[in-house]
Parts: structure tokens; C-alpha cells; sequence
């Protein structure tokens, strides 16, 4: 995948440190590096990816994928979301396509959250990654919690009852949940794909921009050295720390996991770095931003607090497993 992306992060590089004359291994030039390669590759996977899942939720009757994650044990519809967000190698930014997909074809909202939280959360490069630095032991712990994590945070969601919370244009996709696109053309198929990516990338960019460009500060300024000291203490406050800490930074697995192996190496227990690889990936704040859209705030402060829940529970328990 990276490779699909290098001619993005050779302009990047450009533009850092030629047109911007930015001096190399620096924190502004890492901050602005960030900011540009990820703006840029966010939107092009939000629009291929949200045309693709349009064309092929055209094909898909929308009351079968209803029936399918809708299953009378609301927790098997959770599972079943949830698997499906561990194979589907989504940031949480790029996931969103497919939880609005979700919403629009009517799967309760509950299931809708277990996709949404598995996805950037779990998936096959965390685990051969973590595998390789850290053994299968390990990698089995995070798979498994992050896995339980996703199921219940969607079925406690799904139980509190609050589609009431929905935004206007959460219940308007809710509305739209019976349209068929059955009967149309593969020209007709590509218009209206086209046409809602386009909809929806105009609709949130300013909200990726502002989220990844907070999240491109932080992770500039913020050296591995000062999140070695506040969050590697050993004390109690150490996991919830490097949660807060995590949450901004909007990072990917593949890019977290690296810097969870220097952390380790500086001390910081196994269990407090997981829980900040963890809310890096799970808790973005690019995600809230555009989530914002089509939810409440006071939706989204439960959504971020039942999975910040069962981080600060995993980081604790691996802690206390591995120490």
C-alpha cells in the first residue's frame, strides 16, 4: 500500500523541504510532512472508497444487508460487524464510507458503531507487525480485546437507544435506507457513485483538513522522549495518559506500531502503550470532526467514552497480566 503512495509522499517531500525550505529531522518539518501527504492521501481513499462502496451497495439489496446485520440476537449482528471491520485494513477516517453505508441501509446504529470501531482498530498489519516485534502472545491479547472492545462498545450503544441523537443528515441516510438501486445501468451506476463521493467529500473536507492538521501538530511536537515520561511512570494515571495522549495524534497502526516498540524499549509497560496505540487508531480526532456531521456531540462524547472505557480497562488488565 505504501508503495501505491510514494509519488504522494515524494511530493510531500518536496514541497517540505524544497519549496518550504524546511530543515530535515526536525519536529516542524515532520509536523508538515505529516499534514500534506496525509491530507492528500485521505481524500483520494475517501473518494475511491466511497465510490466503490456505492457501487457496490447498487448491486446489494439494502433490506438483505439489513437482514444480515440485523440478526434477532442483536450481540450476533455485532460480531458479525465487528469481523468485518477487522478485514476491511481501514483508518478511521476512510471506514467512515462504510458506516454511513451502513446507516443508509438501516442496520440498527449499535452494529453500525462495532464496524466502525473494529476497522481502524484491528487489522492484519497490527497483527503481523506486533507478531513480529513482540510475539504471538501478545498480538492474541490485542486481537482479542480489540475485537471484545468493538462488539460490546456497539452493543452498549446499540441498547442505550440514542438514534435520537442522530444529526439531521444521520436521519436523513436513515430515511434513504429503502431506495433501490436495482434497475440501473452501469452508467447510471458510475453517475450516481460519482456524484455522492462528491457530495460527501465536499460536504466534510473541512473537517479533515482542520482534524488532520491538529493531529499533524501533535505528532510534530510531541517527541518520544516527553511520552516516555508522562506516560511510562508506572503509576495509575500512566494508561489514562497515554489514552488522552493518544487520541489526538490520528495515526495508523502501521505507523504507531514502531513507535509503541521505541516506547517499550524506554520502560513504558506493555499494557499503557497498547492502550495508546490503541486510542491513536480508535479515537481519532479527525473522525469525531467528520463523524459531527450526521451525529450529536452528546452521541459522540458516548461513543468516545464507552470505548475509551474499554481501553483504559485493556491497558490496565494487560498491565497486570504482563507484569
Amino acid at each position: 500500500m505504501n508503495n501505491v503512495f510514494l509519488p504522494i509522499q515524494l511530493l510531500a517531500n518536496w514541497l517540505t523541504y524544497t519549496v518550504f525550505r524546511l530543515s530535515r529531522q526536525t519536529l516542524a518539518a515532520d509536523a508538515v510532512n505529516f499534514f500534506i501527504y496525509d491530507t492528500i492521501k485521505i481524500f483520494i481513499l475517501l473518494f475511491v472508497i466511497i465510490f466503490i462502496v456505492s457501487i457496490i451497495r447498487s448491486f446489494l439489496p439494502q433490506e438483505k444487508i439489513r437482514r444480515i446485520l440485523s440478526h434477532k440476537y442483536s450481540l450476533v449482528g455485532n460480531i458479525l460487524a465487528a469481523l468485518f471491520g477487522v478485514i476491511t485494513p481501514f483508518c478511521t477516517c476512510s471506514a467512515i464510507p462504510l458506516f454511513l453505508g451502513f446507516l443508509e441501509a438501516g442496520v440498527p446504529l449499535g452494529v453500525t458503531f462495532s464496524f466502525l470501531v473494529a476497522s481502524p482498530m484491528v487489522n492484519e498489519i497490527a497483527l503481523v507487525l506486533l507478531l513480529g516485534l513482540f510475539g504471538w502472545k501478545i498480538a492474541l491479547l490485542y486481537f482479542t480485546s480489540g475485537l471484545l472492545i468493538a462488539i460490546f462498545s456497539g452493543f452498549i450503544i446499540g441498547r442505550l437507544n440514542v438514534e435520537n441523537l442522530l444529526s439531521k443528515n444521520g436521519l436523513q441516510l436513515k430515511a434513504n435506507s429503502k431506495n433501490s438501486d436495482q434497475d440501473l445501468t452501469w452508467s447510471g451506476r458510475f453517475l450516481r457513485a460519482k456524484n455522492y463521493s462528491i457530495r460527501v467529500v465536499k460536504d466534510i473536507w473541512p473537517y479533515i483538513v482542520i482534524g488532520i492538521g491538529i493531529g499533524a501538530l501533535i505528532h510534530g511536537l510531541i517527541p518520544t522522549d516527553a511520552l516516555a515520561k508522562y506516560a511510562g511512570s508506572g503509576q495509575w494515571y500512566s494508561v489514562p495518559i497515554a489514552v488522552l495522549i493518544g487520541i489526538p495524534l490520528y495515526a495508523k497502526e502501521a505507523g504507531v506500531i514502531p513507535l509503541v516498540s521505541v516506547l517499550t524499549e524506554k520502560g513504558v509497560s506493555m499494557g499503557t502503550t497498547l492502550a495508546f496505540m490503541m486510542s491513536a487508531t480508535g479515537l481519532s480526532l479527525p473522525e469525531f470532526l467528520i463523524l459531527k456531521k450526521v451525529m450529536k456531540t452528546k452521541l459522540i462524547v458516548i461513543f468516545a467514552g464507552i470505548v475509551g472505557l474499554g481501553i483504559l480497562f485493556t491497558g490496565y488488565l494487560f498491565n497486570f497480566i504482563l507484569k
